[in-house]
């Protein structure tokens, strides 16, 4: 999965023709580690998406532009265009995660 290093890097993920989806967290967020222990699981069954993680605590502007008000939040982006955002009181189990990804 992509760590976004800077804001160019994550204007050219969100404006990708394939569903993307972005990972908003940060380092010291307990419930961003436990969406750590099972991630990747989830990553491997949706490889028809892309994946990116951001910081939100380094990158407050976009996080700020994009609503996200909890973390770890998934949003997902295609052409540009949010088109879903899974807000962080809902991103707190394997199951909630797949259920999202599901709608899409």
């Amino acid at each position: 999965m992509n760590q976004i290093k800077t804001e160019q890097e994550y204007r050219e993920q969100i404006t990708k023709d394939d569903l993307t989806v972005g990972i908003f967290t940060t380092n010291w967020c307990p419930d961003c580690k436990r969406l750590g222990m099972f991630i990747d699981e989830i990553v491997e069954e949706n490889q028809d998406k892309q994946w990116f993680k951001i910081d939100r605590d380094e990158f407050p502007e976009i996080s700020e532009e994009q609503n996200v008000m909890g973390i770890p939040s998934l949003l997902v982006f295609k052409n540009g265009e949010k088109l879903a955002h899974l807000h962080s009181a809902n991103a707190k189990t394997e199951d909630q995660v797949r259920e999202f990804l599901n709608t899409l």
